[in-house]
């Protein structure tokens, strides 16, 4: 069974850092490159983090610089280091695969955890 369980999230001051987890269960994992997107509020889900089977990674411009991908193929698991954080990286942030995990042709997402920037 495909599942994507995102934790890690909170609310955080300017400035301060998360580090997100998601752990997937299902075949898929290890032979998919994997990503984090966000959704900000009145936004459209973005990616802003990509990391590849052998673990080259990409980051959007916003995030570069500040925010570090990996994964853990053992564990099923790929990570999201969040330093330096801004008010306006607050969403709900979700991991998939890259492109996006299709199941009977529709996209699955989990649930998410949401990150809030605010003092």
């Amino acid at each position: 069974q495909v599942q994507l369980v995102e934790s890690g999230g909170g609310l955080v001051q300017p400035g301060g850092s998360l580090r997100l987890s998601c752990a997937a269960s299902g075949s898929f994992f290890s032979s998919n490159a994997m990503g984090w997107y966000r959704q900000r509020p009145g936004k459209q889900r973005e990616r802003v983090a990509g990391i590849t089977i052998g673990g080259s990674t990409n980051y959007a411009d916003s995030v570069k610089g500040r925010f570090t991908i990996s994964r853990d193929n053992f564990k099923n698991t790929v990570y999201l280091q969040m330093n330096s954080l801004k008010p306006e990286d607050t969403a709900v942030y979700y991991c998939n695969t890259v492109p996006i995990l299709t199941i009977n042709l529709r996209n699955y997402w989990g649930q998410g955890t949401q990150v809030t920037v605010s003092s």
